[in-house]
């Protein structure tokens, strides 16, 4: 019996990776190119551009990993969460349009115009990882979520 549950549980982590990347490969300019690459390229990584699907804001690393430790409270899902080379950045994906209307000391936004590195949703190449893996369906962080999430840690890391 527990072969059949790590079996379903198995499956069900395939699929949930394979929507990741259909959902990610999607912003792509060029989705088939982008699966390729992943697939087959010697890095494993991406450049997605930002401002279409999505738009990423970006937290230094103390800030990034207390912030999402907040964010996993006060949502019931966060959008996807991606750690940056070294893990010093964390960028958080959030509705398109948000980096035009985002001001935040230390937090940069990726919007139109920028590209994101992305590595494939079931690997870790060097340099950057999925925290919170892309569900599939589209979804992302509330920037108000993330506003007061940002907000609490910064008080926690400051106190």
């Amino acid at each position: 019996m527990s072969g059949t549950r790590g079996r379903d549980h198995g499956e069900a982590a395939a699929e949930t990776v394979r929507a990741a990347v259909e959902w990610l490969a999607a912003a792509a300019p060029d989705p088939g190119a982008c699966r390729w690459e992943w697939e087959r390229g010697p890095l494993g990584v991406v450049l997605l551009p930002a401002g279409r699907r999505w738009d990423v804001l970006i937290a230094p690393g103390d800030l990034g990993y207390a912030t999402l430790e907040v964010l996993s409270r006060l949502a019931a899902r966060p959008g996807p969460v991606l750690a940056g080379a070294g893990q010093g950045r964390l960028g958080f994906f959030v509705p398109p349009g948000t980096a035009a209307r985002w001001f935040g000391t230390g937090i940069r936004a990726a919007g139109p115009g920028a590209w994101i590195a992305a590595p494939h949703p079931a690997r870790a190449p060097a340099g950057s990882r999925w925290l919170v893996l892309p569900d599939g369906r589209g979804t992302l962080t509330e920037p108000a979520v993330l506003e007061l999430a940002l907000h609490e840690a910064a008080a926690r890391l400051a106190g």
